[in-house]
């Protein structure tokens, strides 16, 4: 099942992006800053009662000249609500209700989806008192928060949380049939000339799979004995709106074509080298546990020298560190140069994602590793791991009982996590590592 997805909508100024980092932070670990990757990043994946879902926050959405302000402001909450499965409409206490707010929950009210008021900034009991003002906007739930200190956050949650449909997300192996993979990247990176390419004019491949939505594109690939599904976000450019709307579609559907896809293939236009937002699109793959190959896309185009592309490679690693252990492909989707070769990878990271590695196997290959190179001793305790096995899940995750697994740090964690990449292959996929008491 494509992931929940909650839009925060709401005028400038109300507190969304605070909401946006509170909602965040519920997990710290979901949140990494990776480097490179801006601090207003816009959207990320937060957590609940053992229920993710992603989270876009229209706030960096608004373009600030007055008459076009309405106008596109109504735009992205029309866009909010179109794609989101939920919407956080968020407004503030101390001015009341204006003019844009009540704009605003008329569009709301049209809608179907479920739609959750925030009152912002209410921190004392009088300004508890003027909130309930905004009963008034009609809508069922409504709830009060201070975003900065964080009080009212957890029935908000509870209350969002409870429209996500049970799923047993990890337990499910997903992807049984066909490897699913997307092409994610940005505007004019060059997505639909790779589909364009691999798919060509023979209609008889492509085969418009029933059921699909109409935000994403898939198209069933089969030929030279391989069998695969593409799932193309690129059918964003086709809308008329100006460039902030475009940047908002294809960030709302890049996620929900990555909920759906085993494997995302990442084009990086070569020409405008990696950039924050690419980095923070393959971050949020990780964090899905999705396969990942980077696609250099435009390779033709740039002038090159003897070690052009490694240094590249090495600065596309240095970005994506600690998890660097991905390939990099150097294509051109026009001139259709090394396209099939990173189908070929594309399906050989879909079989490591589904590489079991037997019990005994890992502990004949992992405990002598551990003994050579023991954990380090924590407030005088030996940290000793007796016994490794790999968790029933769809990311590759491995369990190391220890008899004290809190004392284990982070540095040795990556450690274990490198020898499990150097002795099973698991080149492209994000590798878990979780200490249990043995």
């Amino acid at each position: 099942m494509p992931g929940f997805t909650v839009a925060i909508v709401g005028r400038p100024n109300v507190g969304k992006s605070t909401l946006f980092n509170r909602l965040l932070e519920q997990r710290k670990a979901i949140v990494e800053d990776t480097p490179g990757v801006t601090r207003d990043r816009q959207y990320g994946v937060a957590e609940w009662n053992g229920k993710p879902f992603n989270v876009i926050d229209t706030g960096g959405f608004v373009s600030n000249s007055e008459d076009v302000f309405e106008r596109e402001i109504r735009k992205q909450v029309q866009i909010a609500v179109d794609e989101a499965n939920l919407v956080i409409f968020v407004v503030d206490v101390t001015t009341g209700i204006t003019d844009q707010d009540a704009d605003m929950a008329d569009i709301l009210r049209r809608s179907t989806k479920p739609v959750l008021v925030v009152v912002n900034k209410v921190d004392n009991g009088e300004r508890a008192l003027d909130a309930t003002e905004f009963y008034s906007l009609g809508f069922e739930h409504t709830f009060f928060l201070s975003s900065i200190s964080g009080s009212g956050t957890g029935e908000l949650l509870d209350e969002l949380t409870s429209h996500i449909p049970e799923t047993d997300e990890e337990t499910t192996v997903e992807g049984e049939g066909i490897p699913k993979f997307a092409i994610i990247g940005q505007p004019n990176a060059g997505k639909s000339t790779l589909l364009n390419a691999l798919v060509g004019e023979e209609r008889t491949i492509v085969s418009d799979i029933p059921g699909t939505t109409r935000d994403t594109i898939h198209t069933h690939y089969k030929q030279f004995g391989k069998e695969f599904v593409l799932i193309d976000t690129a059918g964003l450019r086709k809308k008329k709106n100006v460039h902030e709307d475009l940047e908002f579609y294809s960030v709302i559907r890049a996620i929900r074509a990555m909920d759906e896809a085993d494997v995302c293939l990442i084009i990086i236009d070569a020409e405008k080298g990696v950039t924050a937002q690419d980095i923070s699109i393959f971050s949020l793959a990780a964090r899905k546990g999705k396969g990942i190959v980077v696609l250099v896309n435009k390779w033709d185009l740039l002038e090159k020298e003897t070690n052009t592309a490694r240094d590249y490679e090495r600065v596309i690693k240095q970005k994506t560190a600690p998890f660097s252990d991905i390939p990099i492909l150097f294509i051109s989707a026009k001139d259709k140069k090394r396209i099939f070769q990173a189908m070929e990878k594309a399906l050989e990271v879909y079989d490591n994602r589904q590489r079991k590695v037997a019990t005994h196997q890992l502990n004949e290959t992992l405990l002598p590793e551990i003994e050579r190179y023991p954990p380090p001793m924590s407030r005088g305790h030996n940290v000793k791991i007796k016994f490794v096995t790999q968790l029933p899940v769809v990311v590759p995750s491995f369990a190391f009982f220890a008899n004290y697994p809190e004392a284990i740090k982070e540095s040795y964690k990556n450690f274990l996590e490198n020898k499990v990449r150097e002795h099973f292959n698991y080149n492209g996929v994000p590798v878990r590592v979780f200490f249990r008491k043995k």
